[in-house]
């Protein structure tokens, strides 16, 4: 269980800065983005913006995919869709009629 807590962790840390909520917005709008575009969409330099992508990878809320010298993101939907689902509140109830 231990270990689950901490993945856990690592995803509402991510989930808990506004950049990053905003980073993933627009993933969802766009899809697969290359890096230079998000920094354009983004505004932000792409040292801070590369910064923030880490930290959503660690924590496996997004994907990256290498092509030549470009790293696209995107969302990992079946990550997101597991926090938006009753998987999390399953770890809290007492019971075993959920999951």
């Amino acid at each position: 269980m231990s270990r689950t807590f901490e993945q856990y962790e690592a995803k509402f840390k991510a989930l808990a800065d506004r950049k990053r909520l905003q980073i993933m917005y627009e993933l969802t709008q766009r899809g697969k983005v290359c890096v230079c575009d998000l920094a354009e969409v983004m505004d932000m330099a792409q040292s801070k913006l590369s910064y923030h992508l880490k930290i959503l990878l660690d924590a496996n809320l997004i994907q990256k995919e290498t092509d030549g010298t470009w790293n696209y993101y995107q969302l990992n939907e079946t990550q997101i869709n597991h926090l938006l689902s009753e998987e999390l509140c399953c770890v809290f109830r007492s019971s075993n009629t959920c999951c």
